[in-house]
């Protein structure tokens, strides 16, 4: 577990840290020089029925709240100071707003140089601080008056922490891997070192993990925490861990490590936003901020489903990012004006992998379930997904659940599971609907046809093959269609010619049959009778009237039997026959004879061999192989 302190400068933060440590978390030259923390420094804890947690001390001047806020993210509990000779100020304020954006879920606060001061300004100060929280809702926190110079309320403290951190959930270690960066340096004989806080899941000595945003690989070579060797390090604790085969400016301070193939930097997400200055009617598209996540910091652009938003009341925005960031679906984040500098909002994120589209109006209670519950988000994401359909492999990372969670959270929305993918009921439904549609469209364009061709139908379709798939299987089970080989078709649907048809279609056959061997090609027969020409030949051929031979050509099926009787009576069985003398046994046409030689491969009367054909050795020929049963 860890503990984050917050509080502005010069209230006694890191000289608290010390004393109930013993480790003074300011380590930087510069830090020690001005007696001013500036960056974050860490420290272990061991605490009555809790065991060690790690203490992140940052800095509380108004020019490092950036650092403040990589160090407050992820925590367990604030530890907010106060010194009991100054009271409440400025970064007391922000410190615990942000406290308040991030829902850090417990509170502790340090009266810290209680020595200083009488009881009755004490006294003072702790109602200030009461009334403080009175402000942001909160229910008010322990309050530990406490002194690091001479040791006095330590002790208090100490069991207040304790108290408030038994109460606290362990992090699941079953979840995905991920640790933000907030330092990354080089040592001597061991290469690059990244430190940070384990989020969720657990990382294992000898793991392959992934730099994001910048997407580059390594190998753990050795994980510490609080200064000695680990095989792993586990969800809510702090890790130091060294990568092989990566430089110092590969995960610089932002960077965050993973190891599951599903997470990805964007630039583009939505999310629910509380804008607690007088701001939010000022703000526009075009107005530059600084999103601050983990331990990201990047310039940022906000779009505003309504553009009536009101400062203090969640609303749903679009967030657009200068670079790509690392964030999961449940993610909390701080909005900060960059000029003048100051926090001004927060929010959780809902979408971490947009789509670019107008953002959807939402009410009250949709905003507050989207905030807090990963099968609100769930719904929400197959809604904005429509027929495209949600990868379950993503679902982790862009719900923001534990893939253990998954088929729960699955098993209790209205969907159907493809594959791949999973789709909201009401968008197969809808596709359902659309092959119905086109089924029956296409019989009544086309009354001869078996039915609609299945490449066509996907191809009307326009959707995710999954959800295609999907939607005609659950068509088909429900008795609606029916596949009748290469095409779906109504469920008992015959094909109906209509008079005129059965006369054209007679007509088309004495004109092939009175050609006998070579019978006009379809284009010919187009010009003779008319556009309706290849339907009524499909139908002929389904019929078992008319066999095609070639692409634009159909022969009698008394013609083809005749043919082939010829080639079995005049050839050899075993002997080569070139086209010459094959040309002599049929009695046509080089025209005519080399596509009807290719016919009878490919039905297996022949085999080509060389320049020349054999006669095979079959039972029977294939005719029917192609044709649609009726």
């Amino acid at each position: 577990m860890i503990i984050g302190t917050a509080g502005h400068i010069d209230h006694g933060k890191t000289a608290l840290v010390r004393a109930l440590t013993g480790v003074d978390t300011d380590r930087l030259p510069e830090e020690k020089r001005r007696g001013i923390t500036i960056d974050l420094g860490f420290a272990p804890l061991s605490l009555d029925g809790v065991g060690t947690v790690g203490i992140v001390d940052v800095p509380g001047h108004e020019d490092f709240v950036r650092s403040m806020l990589v160090g407050a993210t992820g925590i367990d509990l604030g530890l907010l100071v106060v010194a009991a000779d100054e009271g409440v100020m400025p970064q007391t304020r922000e410190h615990l707003l942000i406290l308040e954006l991030l829902k850090i879920p417990r509170i502790v606060v340090a009266l810290t140089k209680s020595d200083l001061v009488d009881a009755e300004w004490l006294s003072l100060v702790r109602t200030d601080v009461e009334s403080l929280f009175d402000e942001s809702s909160r229910l008010a926190p322990l309050i530990v008056p406490c002194s690091s110079r001479t040791g006095a309320g330590l002790g208090e403290l100490r069991a207040a922490l304790s108290e408030a951190l038994r109460s606290a959930l362990p992090r699941a270690v079953d979840d995905l891997f991920r640790l933000p960066v907030d330092r990354a340096f080089s040592v001597r004989g061991t290469g690059t070192v990244v430190t940070g806080t384990v989020w969720s899941g657990e990382l294992l000595a000898d793991a392959s993990v992934r730099v994001l945003p910048g997407g580059k690989s390594a190998r753990v070579r050795r994980i510490e925490q609080h200064g000695a060797s680990t095989d792993r390090a586990r969800a809510g604790g702090r890790a130091a861990v060294a990568l092989a085969g990566l430089d110092v400016g590969d995960v610089p301070r932002g960077s965050v490590l993973v190891s599951h193939d599903s997470w990805q930097a964007t630039s583009v997400f939505e999310a629910v936003v509380a804008v607690t200055s007088d701001l939010a009617d000022r703000l526009s598209p075009r107005t530059q901020l600084r999103i601050h996540a983990g331990a990201s910091e990047v310039g940022a652009r906000i779009v505003f489903a309504d553009a009536d938003s009101r400062a203090g009341l969640p609303a749903f925005v679009r967030v657009t990012t200068d670079a790509p960031i690392a964030l999961r679906g449940g993610d909390r984040f701080v909005v900060r004006l960059p000029a003048p500098l100051r926090t001004i909002g927060g929010g959780v994120v809902v979408d971490p992998h947009a789509r670019r589209r107008t953002p959807p109006r939402l009410n009250p209670t949709e905003l507050e379930n989207l905030s807090v519950e990963p099968a609100a988000r769930l719904r929400f994401l197959l809604e904005a997904e429509s027929t495209r359909g949600l990868s379950i492999r993503d679902i982790p990372v862009r719900v923001g659940c534990a893939p253990a969670d998954v088929p729960q959270l699955i098993e209790s929305a209205n969907t159907y599971a493809g594959a791949h993918n999973l789709f909201l009921a009401e968008a197969v439904e809808r596709v359902m609907a659309t092959v119905q549609r086109l089924v029956a469209e296409y019989e009544i364009r086309s009354p001869l046809s078996p039915g609609i061709p299945t490449r066509t139908l996907r191809e009307g379709l326009r959707v995710n093959d999954e959800l295609a798939d999907i939607a005609i299987r659950d068509l088909e089970r429900s008795g609606e269609i029916e596949a009748n080989g290469p095409v779906m078709r109504r469920k008992g649907w015959v094909p109906s010619p209509s008079p005129t048809d059965v006369d054209a279609s007679n007509r088309l056959a004495h004109d092939i049959c009175a050609a006998d061997r070579e019978p006009p090609s379809v284009n010919e027969l187009v010009l003779r009778y008319g556009s309706s020409v290849p339907a009524l030949l499909h139908f002929l051929e389904r019929q078992g009237r008319i066999v095609q031979v070639e692409t634009d050509r159909y022969y009698d099926r008394s013609a083809v039997d005749a043919l082939i009787a010829k080639l079995r009576e005049g050839l050899v069985a075993g002997h080569v026959y070139v086209p010459a003398q094959l040309r002599d046994v049929l009695g046509f046409s080089r025209k005519y004879l080399i596509p009807f030689l290719e016919f009878c491969d490919r039905v297996g009367v022949t085999e080509r061999r060389g320049e020349g054909r054999i006669l095979r050795q079959t039972s029977g020929i294939l005719l029917d192989s192609s044709r649609a049963q009726t």
